[in-house]
């Protein structure tokens, strides 16, 4: 019942969130007055979330008496804190006027059902070395549309709220994560050739332990993101900039969550070789095929991670047959892992274009920049005289194209990435 009268009364909204069409008042009151009796009656088996299920319906209700203008739930997502109580299994229900990422850009209402991962293993390293109260892993058990898509995160700021509250949680879920990360590189080992080592490919045939996995892998990257010698405006706050900027972060988070899997591996740590097969794979198959060419900032950290490798002797392709040579990638993904460090270490001392340039240098020395480029020319080029919105307008949707090797296997697999919106297994 709930599902779908949300389901319905996402029909009716805009893309702020609102029912402006004042003829669809009437069935908008019957669907909110259907899902706030379902809220209830489900609220028994959600004990943990007493609170906010009886907040929610109050929000609710002042929606419609103010005649479905743009929602503020703040009053609801105020006592909503997954994060306090992260027991494997435990489940949460959540309705909420949010825009998905990855999914839509429409503050509408959703409804999940979800429920916590948190293996023991993941637990025990929170606790001890990756301390990262924020981050709640989680699983899909059900879903209204806007969720229905690639959308595999559920961030309070997103929600609709007349003032944007101190964030205290973050929640992944790592079972969509897994599913299409399972599905895509399986497909492009097979397009490849690709010899997989057998524990991964027990990791690429069993859902729950990749989803153990990507709970390791997202724990320490999710944390990364507040730490080390991050630039004086880091990637967290929300600001228009070069988007080659953007992928160096997220490369950044994830190649530090790689070299933490090398140290737990030497400490005998479950799963931790694991994930670093995850992380190479996902990035290098997964991320520069999926998404759009416009300002693909995965998609390019995908690229260099790739180029870096292949340069590096490390990924070889020849014969129409990809190999990987696993014993030389740790050294090859900490040099990387190196360069990008290095630049945000110096970043502090540099003005803003400069560290621009000097990020765009890192990148383009590995992955070639599109022929019309007007960075690619050099500072001379850029208009340097002026705000920075110059520089950013400067740079091209596709600022570094595919290169044939990814062209052609983003051809092969199209499908396959086209699948896997939705997935959960």
């Amino acid at each position: 019942m709930l599902r779908d009268a949300v389901q319905e009364l996402r029909t009716l909204q805009a893309h702020d969130g609102s029912v402006p069409d004042e003829v669809e008042h009437a069935r908008a009151s019957e669907l909110v007055a259907t899902a706030s009796a379902a809220i209830a009656t489900l609220a028994p088996g959600f004990p943990h979330d007493e609170d906010y299920l009886v907040a929610v319906t109050k929000d609710l209700a002042r929606w419609v008496d103010g005649g479905f203008g743009v929602p503020d739930f703040l009053d609801s997502l105020l006592l909503f804190h997954p994060e306090r109580a992260r027991v494997d299994g435990l489940r949460h229900l959540v309705v909420l006027p949010m825009y998905t990422q990855n999914g839509s850009t429409d503050r509408r209402f959703e409804a999940v059902l979800l429920e916590v991962r948190w293996p023991e293993v993941a637990a025990r390293l929170e606790a001890e070395r990756f301390s990262n109260s924020l981050f709640v892993p989680v699983r899909f058990l059900g879903f209204t549309g806007g969720y229905d898509t690639h959308s595999a995160v559920l961030f309070p700021e997103t929600v609709a709220v007349r003032e944007l509250p101190a964030f205290t949680w973050g929640a992944i879920f790592a079972d969509r994560e897994t599913a299409r990360f399972r599905r895509v590189v399986r497909a492009a080992a097979d397009t490849t050739r690709l010899a997989l080592p057998p524990d991964a490919a027990r990791m690429l045939a069993d859902q729950r332990l990749a989803e153990e996995v990507f709970v390791l892998w997202d724990l320490v990257h999710d944390r990364t993101h507040m730490r080390g010698d991050l630039p004086f405006d880091p990637f967290m706050i929300k600001q228009r900039m070069p988007y080659f900027l953007y992928s160096l972060e997220e490369l950044r988070c994830d190649l530090t969550a790689f070299r933490a899997a090398v140290e737990l591996e030497r400490d005998g740590v479950p799963h931790a070789r694991l994930v670093q097969y995850a992380i190479v794979f996902d990035r290098i198959f997964r991320f520069p095929i999926s998404g759009t060419r416009v300002r693909n900032y995965d998609g390019l950290g995908g690229q260099l991670l790739f180029a870096w490798l292949h340069q590096h002797h490390v990924v070889d392709w020849t014969d129409s047959r990809l190999r990987i040579d696993w014993l030389r990638v740790p050294g090859a993904v900490v040099a990387l892992a190196e360069q990008i460090e290095q630049l945000y270490w110096r970043s502090i001392d540099r003005p803003k274009p400069a560290h621009w340039l000097a990020a765009y240098a890192l990148v383009s020395g590995t992955v070639s920049p599109h022929p019309a480029s007007v960075w690619a020319q050099g500072p001379e080029a850029l208009p340097l005289d002026g705000p920075p919105k110059g520089l950013t307008d400067a740079v091209l949707d596709d600022e570094f194209p595919l290169s044939m090797f990814y062209e052609a296997l983003g051809r092969k697999l199209a499908d396959v990435v086209a699948s896997t919106s939705g997935i959960t297994d």
